[in-house]
């Protein structure tokens, strides 16, 4: 599920040998984008009109089974100051987290849905997506992408900064076409030297004006730059947007199609594109093919981590036992703490792997290093919820416990979250030694605020660093409300 700036849209496909067969689509203009105000606050009109629709969509999306359902927001949730209410209401009627994904992470799944809806060209393609509230620009190779933009521009915000009435004016016109080009104007010079073959547009923006160019004869299987251009030219004929004349133009595009057809014409010149095939598929197609990834085990988000670790010169074999030794403490942990939830038992383990990333910046600190890497990162296959968790655990995992970092989360966080920082923390102490000697049969016991740790008769006593670690860490937990034993 997709909540878009301008639309929210529904996909549901099953698996059928191997492949995803689409059998239900549902989709909604909800224009959430033209419901911010002056404070970028979400309205009143425009909550109830998102909160109805997601009540609708609920309906098909509550009885399916954890982890078969991705819910995701992009630019306007990612803006909007109090997008966290309309959020939790998500949440409570689908049945399932709602996951705000950054403009990069948008655009990679947006290829993702294109690059499985057509043949491969073989080379490079280009990818463009208009949404409501930003344009997607993105070049890559088979299902990969190479080099991903977003721009801060859409059908709905030009709609609301160069047409705020509707009124339709060859001024208006001509200031929206040159504020695309600013917006294109950094990425220009890059994206024409790498070149492509192979144009696509995806979305509804791009998939309007393609049925008006076609219906009106100005151009065949795709959209030309030419035919922009005349439809462009056309749309001066018109004093305002609900006297749009255009055949194939559905009544409900009417207010945000001249905004989308501007930001459309700016990305064509800067580029100097001549022709666009339009794709079907786009950024709910793209997460349904990541979440078929994710069952099969082949979570793009594996790979991120590994690609930090190498970027920031990690020591992978202290990462690794962190990472052993943290499962060992969740697997004897969870059912009294109520830590079965495999998506945070997978980032937990992401968290003790990359606990040191901050070590490349300074080793003064590094905790904090590293928790601000995982928060502003752009991060393949993670969402903005679970790169703040991967920051929040990094950052809690040594000396002084942060309260006050868990206490700024989402209220139903608190508790999970502090207790998984709890067990990394315990994992590192066990680990600063660094060495290969493993561990001895040690068990973990919890019971709400209180930790016993239990190793075998004289382990403790023939490691008394071991045994000077826990006791500091005790007196670290001790300050912030925990209990920690062992014996």
């Amino acid at each position: 599920m997709d909540l878009g700036s301008n639309s929210f849209h529904l996909i549901v496909a099953r698996v059928r040998d191997g492949d995803l067969q689409i059998i239900d689509k549902e989709r909604e203009m909800v224009r959430l984008a033209a419901g911010l105000d002056a404070d970028r606050r979400l309205t009143p009109e425009a909550m109830e009109r998102a909160m109805a629709c997601l009540t609708r969509f609920g309906q098909l999306l509550r009885d399916m089974p954890p982890g078969s359902v991705r819910v995701v927001g992009t630019n306007t949730l990612r803006s909007a100051r109090n997008s966290r209410e309309l959020i939790e209401h998500a949440e409570q009627v689908l049945g399932h987290p709602v996951e705000i994904i950054a403009g990069v992470e948008e655009a990679r799944l947006i290829y993702l849905g294109v690059a499985h809806g057509l043949p491969d060209p073989g080379g490079t393609r280009l990818v463009v997506d208009i949404g409501g509230g930003s344009t997607e620009v993105i070049l890559g190779e088979g299902f990969e992408p190479v080099r991903m933009e977003s721009l801060h521009m859409g059908c709905v915000s030009f709609t609301r900064r160069f047409f705020p009435d509707g009124g339709i004016t060859r001024k208006r016109l001509q200031k929206a076409r040159l504020a695309a080009l600013l917006e294109m104007e950094p990425i220009v010079a890059e994206y024409r030297q790498r070149g492509w073959e192979q144009a696509v547009g995806a979305s509804g923006t791009v998939r309007a004006v393609r049925k008006v160019v076609e219906s009106m004869g100005l151009s065949e299987n795709g959209i030309s730059a030419a035919a922009l251009s005349q439809l462009v030219e056309h749309l001066a004929d018109f004093r305002h947007h609900d006297e749009l004349d255009l055949p194939g133009l559905a009544p409900e595009r009417k207010p945000v199609f001249v905004g989308g057809a501007l930001v459309l014409l700016g990305v064509f010149e800067a580029l100097r594109i001549r022709h666009m095939m339009v794709s079907e598929f786009a950024l709910r197609e793209g997460l349904l093919f990541d979440l078929l990834g994710r069952i099969r085990h082949e979570d793009v988000r594996e790979r991120t981590v590994e690609s930090l670790l190498r970027r920031y010169q990690v020591d992978a074999r202290q990462a690794s036992r962190v990472a052993d030794t943290v499962c060992r403490l969740h697997q004897q942990a969870m059912a009294d703490w109520q830590l079965d939830d495999d998506n945070l038992a997978r980032l937990l383990d992401w968290s003790a792997r990359l606990h040191e990333i901050g070590m490349d910046i300074a080793h003064s600190g590094y905790h904090k290093h590293g928790a601000y890497v995982l928060r502003h990162a752009d991060m393949p296959g993670f969402s903005q919820p679970e790169q703040e968790v991967m920051a929040t655990l990094v950052r809690a995992h040594r000396r002084k416990f942060p309260q006050a970092e868990f206490q700024s989360l989402p209220e139903s966080w608190i508790k999970p979250l502090t207790r998984l920082a709890l067990l990394l923390r315990l994992a590192v102490v066990l680990h600063r030694a660094r060495s290969d000697t493993p561990l001895p049969d040690f068990t973990l016991e919890v019971k709400k605020k209180t930790l016993t740790l239990t190793f075998p008769e004289g382990w403790l006593e023939e490691h008394p660093l071991t045994a000077a670690d826990l006791q500091q860490e005790a007196g670290y937990l001790a300050k912030a409300g925990f209990g920690l034993a062992f014996e």
